[in-house]
């Protein structure tokens, strides 16, 4: 087995047994944290869905860098070496240029997960130099799981492209990932470009969901001008490529894991998502 090979099955095994994790949980009695605003809620899951995903990930690569959304998860095994558990993983936050990495959401769409909404994912996606070679998004809730490895995206295990749709006014667009209450109207402003020149609008509060979304013809496009969490799209972006599609940044450049806001589309409309984006910023 090769090792992009290699990679792209730990990805999917890692995501996998973090989204069943979750889903043992989902819909209980789980209390509910804060982390930076009222809005921005974490659940003792997540955590444990995030270390139970490095483990996995340790036991094929236990040298390479781990970018997730959680900080200081607990280990929820013990290294049966020493008879000890071993210490709490620091995730980065920033995924590095060189070298390989994983980039880990235990629970994408955590605001949704809490209130009993299926729509949250489970994502791992393995990078190299910066850029993503493998990834998964797990759907345990919807029975769904997208991966991509380095030639197609697959749904449940059948391959999947992007739509074909070309004209906007049949096309359906998300203002996707999140703007805080201090932009709020940048928000509005989002909404209004896609109900002035696309067929629909949806907004499902999980980002790597809606990116799934895209990559299966479901949505034609997403678009953000707020800078995205690396956990909350790299997978996503790699999932949309390998089934056809394109991200870029505001600028119409190729989309990177640093890039400010996001643009995401089946690639043929992806002009007039862009123009829409514009006009926010305007």
């Amino acid at each position: 087995m090769d090792d992009l090979t290699h990679r792209s099955e730990v990805a999917e095994r890692a995501a996998r047994a973090g989204g069943d994790l979750a889903l043992d949980r989902f819909r209980t009695d789980i209390p509910v944290e804060t982390k930076d605003g009222k809005t921005d809620v974490v659940t003792q899951a997540d955590r444990d869905a995030q270390s139970h995903v490095i483990e996995v990930i340790r036991e094929e690569f236990p040298d390479d860098t781990i970018v997730g959304e959680e900080d200081g998860v607990e280990p929820s095994s013990t290294d049966h070496a020493s008879g000890q558990s071993p210490r709490a993983e620091e995730a980065l936050k920033e995924v590095p240029e060189e070298g390989p990495a994983w980039v880990i959401d235990p629970i994408d769409g955590t605001a949704n997960y809490v209130r009993g909404i299926p729509i949250w994912a489970t994502s791992v996606a393995a990078v190299i130099d910066g850029e993503p070679v493998a990834a998964t998004n797990a759907m345990p809730a919807l029975e769904d799981c997208y991966v991509a490895d380095g030639e197609e995206t697959r749904l449940n295990g059948e391959a999947i492209s992007v739509s074909e749709r070309g004209d906007p006014k049949t096309c359906m667009v998300s203002p996707t990932l999140w703007w805080d209450f201090e932009q709020r109207g940048e928000f509005a402003a989002a909404v209004r470009a896609i109900i002035e020149r696309f067929g629909d609008m949806r907004r499902f509060g999980c980002a790597q969901g809606t990116l799934n979304m895209i990559a299966d013809g479901g949505l034609d496009g997403a678009m953000s001008d707020v800078r995205p969490n690396p956990w909350d799209t790299v997978a996503g972006i790699h999932l949309v490529r390998k089934a056809g599609g394109r991200a870029t940044d505001l600028e119409g450049e190729r989309w990177r894991h640093d890039s400010e806001g996001l643009v995401v589309s089946n690639g043929t409309v992806h002009e007039a998502v862009l123009e829409a984006i514009r006009a926010v910023r305007r």
